[in-house]
């Protein structure tokens, strides 16, 4: 197949590339290099011995996008653009609706006018809220009492696929739902280079143990957790994208969701005596007052995506850190000074 990936030139799309071209597809990368670089792609040409097609375009603007792929072909489309920061939409709700919306409403129109019908969709844990069980399985409710706009946005575009595949029953949609994205590409040469303070756990950790930043602020020491720290299913990047190939080979005519996760929770504290094992550095923190939008423990049910599809992680929370020290130690400034 040849893949339209959008945000094709973030994290995780980056390590989507590079496993959708190691299991022989063709990759279309569409980025507006917001929040991206474009050496992530051509780091995935080096170590793949492959071409990725680059097109530089804002999906929020129709118009452009549309002029932007004309006489660009592509059989599927993997949809990662958008903004991803759980406290950051709480600060900046209307501009995390505008983007995150807008620019699935783009796509959906270009596809249907293009006659591309299958889509793997960048969802999210958050669509579950605070949740009511240890195991989130994909019965859970979605939609209800979330607790922050990045995960209403999200919520929201699964009911916009759902209304679309509705309309235009040829669509085969696919929502991943996330859990926690960590790590990195073994090789050192591709992982996550957040543009300023990073808004998510380990590349923070990282860019401690590297001497980036001072300390890791930790928010929160006081839910009911076994050491009062958050807990999360942290998954490896690779075996993420790994998932987006599986879910683009399952895709069928209507939407599935399906979640993509460990099935195994770690504390913030773990994950740094982890980085602290793997790096061989001691990582400072402070506590800090909880975050708004913050849950206690997100823990994923990945039981579907091995019955259906044979899917599963294969690396441990420590391959994950390892990779991203090799990641940082290679890359004290990410992208910056490729």
């Amino acid at each position: 197949m040849r893949v339209l990936l959008t945000g094709g030139a973030g994290y995780i799309g980056s390590h989507t590339a590079l496993a959708l071209l190691e299991s022989g597809n063709e990759v279309v990368a569409l980025d507006d290099l917001s929040n991206s670089s474009r050496e992530s792609l051509h780091r995935v040409e080096e170590l793949t011995g492959k071409t990725v097609d680059f097109v530089e375009a804002d999906l929020t603007d129709a118009a452009a996008t549309r002029q932007s792929l004309e006489g660009v072909e592509f059989d599927a489309v993997i949809h990662f653009a958008g903004l991803k920061a759980v406290g950051e939409s709480v600060a900046q709700p209307t501009r995390y609706y505008r983007t995150n919306i807008d620019s699935t409403l783009t796509l959906l129109d270009l596809m249907r006018e293009r006659g591309v019908t299958r889509l793997v969709f960048s969802s999210s844990a958050t669509v579950y809220g605070d949740p009511l069980t240890d195991r989130i399985a994909e019965t859970h409710q979605v939609g209800v009492g979330l607790t922050n706009p990045y995960g209403w946005s999200k919520a929201m575009i699964e009911q916009i696929i759902a209304d679309a595949a509705h309309a235009w029953p040829e669509l085969a949609a696919v929502n991943l739902r996330y859990f926690n994205p960590v790590g990195a590409h073994p090789s050192g040469r591709i992982g996550e280079d957040p543009d300023g303070i990073p808004n998510n756990l380990m590349p923070f950790v990282a860019q401690v143990a590297v001497g980036r930043r001072e300390r890791l602020s930790v928010f929160g020491d006081d839910y009911p957790t076994p050491d009062g720290t958050g807990v999360r299913d942290y998954i490896h990047v690779m075996d993420l994208a790994e998932g987006h190939v599986v879910a683009l080979e399952h895709a069928k005519p209507g939407v599935r969701s399906v979640n993509l996760g460990s099935g195994e929770g770690s504390s913030v504290l773990e994950v740094v005596r982890a980085f602290e094992r793997a790096s061989g550095r001691e990582v400072p923190f402070s506590i800090e007052p909880r975050r708004a939008g913050d849950v206690a423990s997100v823990i994923a049910d990945p039981s579907l995506a091995l019955s259906e599809w044979g899917w599963r992680t294969t690396r441990s929370l420590d391959d994950a850190c390892r990779d991203a020290w090799a990641w940082q130690q290679s890359n004290p400034q990410g992208y910056a000074n490729a």
